[in-house]
């Protein structure tokens, strides 16, 4: 179970009466264990009926839709992030999302390229729809195939879980459950409008739908009816998938005419904590300090009177870049920042080739999530803003190590390594 560990134990000679008192122990342990989740049962049927139910049938969502939806649905107690009842919240101890690990297997040449031919084949197949859908929203189709191929690859990947099961559990006993309360009442209100049937609602373990992988109260903001058959599918329908993608990151505030970003070389005496989307310049600034394009061109004199943001993801330990406004819209739809880089770098080798980084991934991003929520803890008392203490090394995270590390005559990098937690625990 998550955020349980298992303790106590201390090495011991065992007798033959021991012994027997172990095994004995053991089987009590092995048929106590169905009796402890049949309560929880009992208690998720209860809440789906007391307490889920009411809130629906006053959203308009009829009985018949909220039955079809729960029936045979039991809480997945293998679901990561969840609260047991009568337990507390706890940092769990690894980072099951890929968005927050180490960034070098993050950014695999065998992940990316995959995104990247495919891409490229899905282009040329879908040239006049995407023309079409750039021509209308503005984001140009490499950007949008990237986010396709990166969710689903293309629509190829299986969605596992029945959708009324993640939402649900993750309602009823999870660390965000008035989050997931409205995105299980927002998977009714689809049903319950006849965009998809029950059976069509699969989802991954988040309970995000259809190939483009949209949570259902995004589903009802921003899927769009490209095809012209009278609904939005984004579960069978291309044009409606790559349209959606790309209404969603216009509703975000995509601006038309601009990149994501360029990787860039940054002066150590350019300091790290300078990073992150509070701390914008003029392109042309951040010029004036030394920041220079890896391929040796300039900034385009359009670009230099715009603002920028400087990006460096592992800190020191990694490549940098200057991102645009773009870049963090790309962010609203997986807030990361490697998911942002890794659409906008697909993106690129989609349209130019298959071009690396310059820069290397130090070795960084494997500390257990518990250590840097230590970390982040140690860094808030001591007045540091880190956004907050959940285990994930974001940008307020990054930069506030490295402030920490200048203040205390330490070379700045920006990001946690074993020695700063041991340092700061």
């Amino acid at each position: 179970m998550s955020g349980r560990t298992e303790g106590g134990a201390t090495e011991r000679d065992f007798s033959k009466f021991s012994f027997v008192f172990l095994l004995l122990a053991i089987f009590s342990l092995i048929l106590s264990t169905p009796s402890h989740a049949a309560p929880i049962d009992d208690q998720f049927q209860a809440w789906l009926q007391t307490d889920l139910w009411p809130e629906a049938k006053s959203k308009g969502i009829s009985k018949k839709t909220f039955d079809a939806a729960f029936l045979g649905v039991k809480p997945n107690l293998k679901l990561p992030d969840l609260v047991l009842p009568g337990e507390k919240p706890t940092t769990p101890q690894k980072q099951h999302q890929a968005e927050f690990g180490p960034p070098a297997d993050y950014f695999a040449e065998k992940i990316i390229r995959a995104v990247t031919t495919g891409g490229r084949t899905r282009e040329s197949a879908n040239a006049r729809v995407l023309g079409l859908i750039e021509k209308r929203y503005g984001v140009p189709g490499d950007v949008v195939l990237a986010i396709w191929g990166r969710e689903t690859g293309f629509g190829a990947a299986k969605m596992p879980y029945d959708a009324f099961e993640v939402l649900g559990t993750k309602a009823f006993m999870s660390t965000k459950k008035d989050f997931f309360r409205t995105e299980v009442l927002a998977a009714l209100e689809i049903v319950e409008r006849g965009l998809a049937p029950v059976n069509a609602m699969k989802s991954s373990w988040a309970g995000a739908l259809g190939q483009p992988q949209f949570m259902p109260t995004s589903f009802l903001k921003h899927a769009v009816d490209f095809d012209g058959d009278g609904r939005p599918d984004i579960w069978n329908s291309t044009p409606d998938v790559l349209a959606s993608i790309a209404n969603y990151l216009v509703h975000y505030g995509w601006v038309r005419g601009r990149g994501w970003g360029t990787e860039v070389t940054v002066p150590t005496n350019v300091s790290c904590s300078l990073e992150g989307p509070d701390q914008g310049r003029k392109i042309s600034d951040w010029v004036a300090m030394g920041i220079r394009r890896v391929d040796g061109k300039a900034f385009a004199a359009s670009e230099l009177k715009a603002e920028g943001f400087l990006l460096m993801p592992a800190g020191r330990s990694g490549p940098a870049f200057i991102v645009t406004p773009n870049f963090y819209v790309i962010k609203q739809y997986n807030n990361s920042d490697l998911y942002g880089l890794f659409i906008g770098h697909a993106a690129d080798r989609i349209a130019k080739g298959d071009a690396t980084f310059v820069g290397a991934w130090g070795a960084v991003g494997d500390l257990h999530r518990s250590d840097i929520a230590a970390l982040q803890r140690a860094l808030e008392a001591k007045g540091y803003d880190v956004g907050s203490a959940d285990g994930l090394p974001g940008f307020k995270t990054r930069r506030s190590i490295g402030v920490w590390q200048s203040k205390n005559g330490k070379p700045a990098t920006c990001f946690p390594d074993a020695g700063l937690v041991a340092q700061l625990k």
